[in-house]
């Protein structure tokens, strides 16, 4: 129930008026009060939880069966370590077929640019100019042959070279082509890969392992929560009346559960919409590096009293909570003389029977304390069959 302590000093300040006493039927005694004001608070301490710098939760991006883990919980891995691996055998061997395409295809390339560069520096020429003949003969039939054929209209030697450059150009272009499209499945293949493992995206610790060595896994099935633990946060939910005197950058008393002295904590983060069923916002207060202690510890955090606002926290009887399954709530008693449960979050116990009250009910309200067995909404003194005694 706890979240919220006073000094000492404070304690002194609380009143609650008792207005009238009842005799409920059961033979308990059953009070009207009404919720008084703690005030002159100094120090208020919140309850919270240590929570890693950052945490991340993995899961699996491609079907498979696991089967490797970094190891238990509390491993640590560095930036880019292997954190969980699914087995990916048949992925391997399509591997190996798209590594052997895409070699094929860089061969293709650099023959086809070779076939170019010959046809440039040294023309193949056309059939026209590949008569028969060896030696002297075939000299000949170079020398005049080509000569003979423009004039009668049988072949043009500069069109049919530009015809030739092209037709290798072509072919070069092509083969660049296929060589790209055996990338593209060569680098589609290697990211299927990658998603069958679970690399560190920092230097972290293993917080709770999901799945076990040989599960088979689906995508988006979380498989491991990695967290950055060097450094250390506490996460509180502060009821909204005391954040007027919050401001990120300060630093303010804090006390991890396994250390007696407080240490200084810095406000990193005061997130900006409230809970609207809580009347509460999350604030995240840095620790210093090397405190003892991990994620999932209690807390607490002792803020500044809500001076510049001139609030106080109401005080009720300790009496007057009652748990509905782990949730504390008080009947209120309306102007009608009805009472209705209303759920509250306490603060920490005061002398006398008493308790802080952080969010859930105002000072001045009228409250029902040590309400009578089986009560429930609608219920009104009026209907108890007993007289009351006043006190």
């Amino acid at each position: 129930m706890g979240g919220v302590r006073l000094n000492r000093a404070a304690q002194c300040f609380y009143t609650v008026c008792v207005l009238s006493i009842f005799a409920a039927p059961v033979g308990a005694a059953t009070s009207i009060a009404t919720v008084g004001a703690a005030e002159n608070l100094n120090r208020i301490t919140i309850g919270g939880t240590v929570a890693p710098y950052a945490e991340v939760t993995l899961s699996a991006q491609a079907p498979g069966r696991v089967q490797y883990i970094a190891g238990e919980v509390g491993t640590r891995a560095a930036l880019g370590g292997l954190l969980v691996a699914l087995n990916s055998d048949e992925l391997q061997a399509r591997y190996k077929a798209a590594q052997a395409d895409l070699n094929m295809a860089e061969a293709n390339v650099r023959n086809s640019q070779v076939q170019y560069s010959r046809e440039l520096w040294s023309p193949a020429g056309s059939s026209v100019q590949k008569m028969p003949g060896m030696m002297m003969p075939s000299m000949f039939d170079q020398m005049f042959t080509r000569h003979a054929a423009t004039v009668m209209g049988m072949g043009l030697p500069g069109l049919e070279r530009h015809a030739d450059l092209y037709n290798q150009g072509t072919q070069v272009a092509s083969a660049e082509a296929a060589q790209a499209q055996a990338r593209s499945r060569f680098e589609a293949l290697d990211a299927v890969l990658r998603d069958k493992q679970s690399i560190a995206p920092f230097d972290g610790v293993i917080l709770e392992r999901l799945v076990e060595v040989g599960d088979t896994v689906q995508p988006g099935q979380p498989s491991l929560r990695f967290a950055h633990t060097r450094y250390l946060r506490i996460e509180a939910e502060v009821p909204v009346r005391l954040l007027a005197d919050l401001q990120v950058g300060m630093m303010v008393p804090a006390r991890v559960d396994v250390m007696q002295n407080p240490i200084q904590a810095r406000v990193a983060l005061v997130e900006p919409v409230a809970d609207p069923r809580r009347h509460t916002v999350r604030v995240k207060f840095d620790l210093p590096e090397g405190v003892p202690g991990g994620p999932g510890m209690y807390a607490e955090i002792m803020i500044p009293g809500p001076k510049s606002l001139d609030l106080s926290l109401p005080v009720i009887p300790k009496a007057a909570v009652v748990k509905h399954g782990s949730l504390p709530g008080v009947y209120v008693i309306g102007e009608h003389n009805r009472a209705e449960l209303r759920m509250v979050r306490l603060g920490s116990e005061l002398d006398g029977g008493m308790v802080t009250v952080l969010s859930g009910l105002r000072v001045g309200e009228r409250i029902a304390v040590d309400p009578p067995p089986g009560i429930s909404s609608g219920w009104s003194p009026a209907t108890l069959a007993l007289p009351f005694r006043q006190e």
